[in-house]
């Protein structure tokens, strides 16, 4: 079944003259559309810029179609949308102006991109027939007048002509001038003569019958020696451009394709998967994309289970005999190389009351699972006990047991073990101070980020978010990887003493303690709660200077590894066009920060493009050399020819 990337095509949606709209599900039977490109369109000139741009462009419009992932430099450019989100293969097709043709169903015709019965489709997707191909040669003259067209104009209809859009169709061809035929050159037929007359008219010397002086014969026309001349410029231009259209076709390197994912530092690394791609979630050397490679890194994802009895509030007696468990999740990222991170403080360190409405939500869910509370009994059990009861440890005097674990890049629910981190609260601001907490893992060398406490945050811009986020319905075992989103600050609002902003969007349930960017990949704000919406979602802003209060009191200041400054200086020579440098620095940061994987995959990125640049510079060296020849070849054919020219005058 034909595939590209981590997508297998299970059946076609849709056509258009440039390219075709599949259905696919990734590797964990998510489903998805993909718009591929046909490799016609794609070779012709204009036409897979305007695919990737206008990709990019519905992503990065604020509530516009995100691709979940793309390759604009295979033979035949895709990109992928989530199926939930609608038709993006259609809407990607509609958006460069082309007429999309779905293909009805095995069942009823319907065309629902992702509702219709799958069918096995064998075979790479075929090219559209109506890109037109290019035609060779020089329109031929039309002799004589044009003739006039009599009626109006026919009106036109359909989408106005994008002049950077392919259309289907030949070009209209004019038909060559009549050739008049030669005249062959016939001497002069001479004057009949007369009888002489009787009378001789008087002698006039001005007025000589015969002409005295007889013009010579031109000089024979050299045919074969214009001919000869002309065939050796032929052959000149012909043989440089076959050399160059067999080096083109033949010596070619491969287009520059980013790291897929699965990537090695070296001949003898075992395969990474690093938790973000920022090159598939922002323009391709963009600096929002470096900017997301800086920062990605240090993303840490916080998982904290808190374990208590919950008693009556006046007699300690025990509500439920078992102890009940919760769990809270979030984002965090690391700011000192040696495991100390910055999260949302509600996630590792509820208030009372909070963590008190958690228990009894938990017992309340345990007690419809033991078949001695009915579901719908839920709501109004909660309502009713969580203002009688208490949340302890085993002691009614102690406080309940919590464990907080991490990881990076990727994280799994649930997970206890390695790659999990375990770590401890250092210090926890309540909600009206900021609801930040400062933790320490158990172990260093960890990737870290660098906080800008005097970051502006101005309402109605731009500002990307970085968070954790996860697709699975199922909660306890879930997959979470990085994601990133441009949000728009729409407005303010006030905590305590503390000021935060309020966006448009946000990442998700777990996305609180996640960061907010400035342009350079430093934290601008952390994620936070919007506690005034009735939804309490993630969707708003901390200023970093809060962070850098907590850091003061706790007495951590935020530092940067010898590892972290030599990988920032990697990414500059990457994206400033080094790749040499960039391999070196990667490679060294890859060794030295095992758990830096983007560093790992930047390093293979530098070396492929250093690959194909060595490529292309060797053929650009020998195309030198085929154009030099031939235009040593129409050097000799012009000296020859102005021998003989001068020659021809001598005579």
């Amino acid at each position: 079944m034909q595939s590209v990337g981590p997508y297998r095509f299970t059946h076609m949606l849709g056509t258009c003259p440039v390219g075709k709209a599949w259905a696919a599900i990734d590797e964990q039977g998510r489903f998805v559309t993909v718009a591929v490109l046909d490799a016609v369109a794609a070779s012709t000139p204009g036409w897979r810029e305007a695919f990737a741009g206008t990709a990019n462009a519905m992503s990065q419009r604020p509530g516009g179609q995100a691709f979940a992932y793309a390759d604009f430099f295979a033979t035949e450019p895709w990109a992928a949308y989530p199926a939930e989100v609608g038709a993006g293969a259609e809407k990607l097709f509609r958006a460069l102006g082309q007429e999309y043709q779905a293909v009805p169903t095995e069942k009823d015709g319907s065309t629902d991109p992702v509702a219709e019965i799958p069918r096995q489709v064998s075979g790479p997707p075929h090219p559209v027939s109506g890109v037109p191909q290019p035609v060779s040669g020089l329109p031929h003259p039309v002799s004589g007048t044009p003739l006039p067209v009599s009626g109006a104009p026919l009106p036109t209809s359909g989408a106005p002509f994008a002049p950077w859009a392919l259309h289907a169709g030949g070009l209209p061809t004019v038909p060559p001038a009549p050739t008049p035929q030669p005249v062959d050159d016939a001497p002069e037929s001479p004057a009949p003569v007369s009888a002489a007359p009787a009378d001789p008219p008087p002698y006039d010397p001005f007025s000589g019958p015969v002409r005295r002086i007889k013009p010579s014969d031109p000089p024979p026309r050299r045919t074969g020696l214009w001919a000869g001349l002309t065939a050796l410029a032929l052959v000149a231009v012909a043989s440089g451009g076959v050399a160059i259209w067999a080096m083109a076709s033949d010596d070619q390197p491969d287009p520059y394709v980013p790291p897929t994912g699965t990537v090695t530092a070296s001949s003898t690394a075992a395969p990474v998967e690093p938790g973000l791609k920022p090159w598939a979630q922002a323009a391709l050397y963009s600096p929002e994309e470096k900017a997301l490679a800086v920062a990605a890194p240090s993303l840490v994802f916080i998982e904290t289970v808190f374990t208590g009895y919950v008693r009556d509030a006046r007699t300690n007696a025990l509500v439920h005999p078992d102890p009940v468990s919760f769990i809270r999740r979030c984002s965090g990222f690391v700011v000192t190389p040696d495991g100390h991170a910055i999260t949302n403080g509600s996630c590792v360190k509820p208030t009372e009351s909070h963590a008190r409405w958690l228990a009894v939500d938990a017992l309340a869910r345990l007690l419809v699972q033991d078949k001695k509370l009915p579901a719908a009994e839920m709501p109004g059990y909660i309502t009713a006990n969580v203002g009688k009861v208490r949340f302890t440890g085993v002691e009614p005097a102690t406080e309940p047991i919590s464990t907080v674990r991490g990881q990076l890049n990727s994280a799994k629910g649930n997970l206890e073990q390695e790659p999990a981190i375990k770590a401890e609260v250092v210090r926890s601001l309540p909600e009206d101070s900021g609801n930040t907490a400062l933790i320490k893992f158990a172990r260093g060398n960890m990737p870290a980020a660098e906080l800008n406490t005097s970051a502006s945050l101005v309402g109605e811009t731009p500002v990307r978010i970085l968070a954790f986020a996860t697709s699975d319905a199922v909660f306890r075992n879930a997959t979470y990887r990085p994601q990133s989103k441009l949000v728009t600050i729409t407005g303010t609002s006030q905590r305590g003493p503390v000021s935060i902003y309020l966006v448009n969007e946000d990442l998700g349930t777990v996305s609180h303690g996640g960061i907010a960017l400035d342009a350079a990949g430093r934290v601008a704000g952390l994620m936070y709660q919007d506690q005034a919406a009735p939804d309490r979602a993630n969707r708003a802003i901390l200023p970093a200077s809060t962070i850098g209060t907590l850091l003061t009191e706790a007495g951590v200041p935020n530092t940067l590894g010898d590892a972290d400054k030599l990988y920032r200086s990697g990414l500059d020579a990457y994206f400033g066009g080094n790749s040499s440098g960039a391999i070196t620095q990667l490679d060294k940061v890859a060794a030295a920060t095992p758990d830096n994987r983007l560093a790992q995959a930047y390093r293979q990125n530098a070396a492929e493009r250093q690959r194909l640049e060595s490529a292309s510079r060797e053929q650009s060296g020998t195309l030198v050399i085929v154009l030099v020849a031939s235009a040593g070849v129409l050097l000799v054919a012009l000296v020859i020819l102005a021998v003989l020219l001068v020659r021809r005058r001598e005579r």
